[in-house]
């Protein structure tokens, strides 16, 4: 089965997977994310549904804001004779709060699962939410990591690697919760005299804000634009683990991205979190907490490295290309 995922208004372009995973590519977009549905499969990401190849019949249609747009789109497929499941292009917890505004709004989404075959919740927040506008199939199926490739196991010797990396960068989300990592993060850092590299993206009124912190002088690393993701996993695998205090309920990609690097993530609520650093992600901890078990971790290279052999291990049972492919079938299977 070779999965069309349809993005409409995506900024990321339209991408074939043939190699599936293939390597990383700062001239590509990564296989992760939505991207990783069409990639474990073989098949393509489109913006466009007119892009669509007329023989491909099975479409993963991902919402966006424009939910008026989106019901249009949908005719146009269901008029092609598509198959079609729904996804939405913000899974968090907070995010559906605000991208259905109105009782027209939710009309609208309530005509567009209606519509559906079906619907892939990538967190099982979700679920209920399509079922209770009117989808009668609706499964949880996480996003998929490609583990099993060599090609991603982009991990660098022990001896190289220095510091945290906070995996949060948006100070403007009071679900990321970033400025209380960072300002946790001072005292770990200021004691085990390990470097915290941090992204801004706010230009001089960013740098205000990380200048008041208080970090002692060489311990505060930024990083001053945004990176193509595979120079993004570069970076971050030159460190010792990944922190955050992410409480949104999303999907997760920090925490795939740190298994990718082979370091382990400390914090966030995320799904890929609980599934492969389950001992350490925050769901249900307090932030003291999960500074506590960063400072451990900071101190004991062996405890890290467990971490890894635990989430690569789970990451294979249930996040890897395979298993998520499989699961993929079996949804479409469904419906012929």
């Amino acid at each position: 089965m070779q999965l069309c995922v349809l993005h409409p208004g995506s900024r990321d372009p339209q991408q074939l997977f043939p190699d599936f995973a293939g390597q990383p590519d700062v001239q590509k977009q990564s296989p992760l994310g939505y991207q990783g549905f069409a990639a474990c499969t073989g098949g393509g990401f489109y913006r466009k549904d007119s892009a669509i190849p007329a023989d491909e019949r099975r479409v993963l249609f991902v919402l966006n804001h424009n939910l008026k747009a989106c019901r249009q789109i949908m005719i146009n497929l269901r008029r092609a004779g598509k198959t079609i499941i729904l996804a939405w292009e913000k899974p968090g917890t907070f995010q559906l709060e605000s991208l259905i505004r109105s009782p027209s709004d939710l009309n609208l989404f309530r005509d567009i699962c209606g519509r559906a075959h079906g619907a892939l919740a990538v967190t099982a927040d979700l679920e209920p939410v399509f079922r209770g506008s009117g989808v009668l199939h609706v499964e949880t199926i996480p996003m998929p990591i490609p583990v099993e490739s060599s090609e991603w196991d982009l991990s660098v010797r022990p001896e190289e690697r220095v510091g945290i990396f906070l995996g949060t960068s948006d100070r403007g989300e009071p679900s990321r919760r970033h400025l209380t990592a960072l300002l946790g993060l001072r005292e770990v850092v200021s004691q085990m005299y390990e470097p915290l590299t941090v992204f801004n993206l706010d230009g001089w009124r960013g740098r205000r804000w990380l200048r008041q912190l208080g970090y002692p002088s060489g311990l505060l690393r930024v990083i001053e634009r945004r990176l193509p993701h595979a120079e993004y996993l570069r970076k971050m695998a030159a460190h010792k683990m990944v922190f955050q205090l992410d409480a949104s309920g999303g999907p997760g990609h920090v925490a795939g991205d740190a298994l990718m690097c082979r370091i382990p993530c400390v914090g966030g609520d995320g799904v890929t979190e609980r599934i492969i650093f389950p001992e350490l992600c925050g769901y249900g901890t307090s932030a003291s907490d999960l500074l506590y078990t960063a400072s451990r971790l900071l101190d004991h290279g062996h405890e890290r490295e467990l971490a890894v052999v635990r989430g690569v291990d789970l990451a294979r049972q249930r996040l890897s290309f395979e298993v998520i492919q499989q699961s993929l079938e079996q949804l479409f299977h469904c419906f012929g």
